[in-house]
């Protein structure tokens, strides 16, 4: 990435959450640094945190969830300390948007498109009236969505899911942010249509000139999109680097066994990979790397102390014992030589 400043920064985050009368650790200590233009890409299972993660930088935790510590540093103000909607609203929106994975939910059934495009306008960039109206339909044009003043005064349950999905995208996109983060834009669609929404966002961060996080557990969506990817386990990042560094260069076991479970990967007549076990409860401490019960490479330093972040190149570091210099060298699985024939062509 190009030696300049981050537009945002997270150091040492701790995210906790209540449930049934205990306490949840989601976050376990993240520190991450988004830079100006690039696309990062945050994979990982279910449960791993990435939602989590992106929704602290927009105050969007649930009620019975809190920021345990560390910092979100974004011009100058750590969000991590924001209390209040004033606050927030400075930020959500006109600074950071999101797109949401389930567009049917994310709009309201009862009032048309173009109202509740225009009501992102009025809130963040204070216009009304006209000016207003030919803000939402200029947005629904730039999501490509034809005959954009009819399509303004249609409702939710008239557009099929991929142009449902342009229109969350247009509302975010009305409020002219900065940094927009995609929580699994493509998850409801069929892959016709996945290539067409994720088409679309390329071409309006370049147009915008925005920068983006994904958030997504499809690796395919990751090798088309991503600048940079980190990977996420059990509420903390364990390999981070550029698309190339994460496909062709993993380090982390378990981003060695995501790569395994590529369909792609797969040979007729044998059983797909997949990772055996469960993700750990965050409900307790963890001991050693959160990863080791379920990793066929572990050694004995993993169930006893966490691994610091270790450092393979300026722009790639992982978080295992493995990269400690008393360690046994241990390859990674044969399979993963298969990446560079399998068609993964933008890294």
């Amino acid at each position: 990435m190009p030696q300049t400043e981050p537009v945002l920064s997270v150091r040492n985050l701790q995210v906790s959450f209540r449930l049934r009368g205990e306490v949840l650790h989601a976050i376990r200590d993240v520190s991450l640094d988004l830079y100006e233009g690039e696309t990062l890409a945050i994979v990982g299972e279910s449960g791993s945190g990435k939602s989590v993660l992106t929704k602290t930088f927009m105050g969007l935790l649930d009620s019975n969830g809190w920021i345990d510590g560390g910092e979100i540093l974004y011009q100058g103000q750590d969000l991590a300390r924001f209390r209040t909607e004033k606050e927030w609203l400075k930020i959500r929106g006109r600074q950071i948007a999101m797109v949401l994975q389930d567009p049917m939910t994310s709009l309201n059934p009862l009032k048309s498109i173009g109202s509740q495009i225009e009501e992102a306008v009025r809130l963040h960039q204070g216009l009304r009236g006209r000016p207003a109206h030919d803000r939402a339909v200029e947005c629904l044009a730039d999501v490509g969505i034809q005959e954009p003043e009819r399509r303004y005064r249609q409702y939710p349950h008239e557009f099929s899911g991929g142009m449902r999905q342009r229109v969350v995208i247009a509302i975010a996109l009305a409020c002219n942010p900065r940094i927009l983060i995609c929580d699994e834009p493509t998850t409801a669609l069929d892959v016709t249509i996945q290539a067409q929404i994720l088409r679309l966002i390329r071409s309006l961060v370049k147009k915008y000139h925005l920068t983006t996080v994904y958030i997504t557990h499809d690796l395919g969506v990751v090798a088309n999109v991503a600048d940079r990817v980190a990977v996420m386990y059990a509420g903390d990042i364990v390999e981070i680097g550029t698309c190339r560094e994460i496909f062709f260069d993993p380090r982390h076991p378990y981003t060695w066994a995501l790569l395994c479970s590529l369909p792609q990967l797969g040979i007729k007549g044998e059983a797909l990979y997949s990772i055996h076990g469960t993700p750990p409860s965050l409900f307790g401490e963890i001991h050693g790397d959160a990863f080791a019960p379920r990793n066929d490479h572990a050694l004995r330093a993993d169930f006893k102390e966490r691994p610091p972040m270790f450092t393979i190149s300026p722009t790639h570091s992982a978080r295992t014992w493995l990269l400690d210099p008393r360690a046994p060298e241990i390859r990674k699985p044969e399979i993963l030589e298969r990446l560079k024939g399998e068609g993964l062509t933008h890294v």
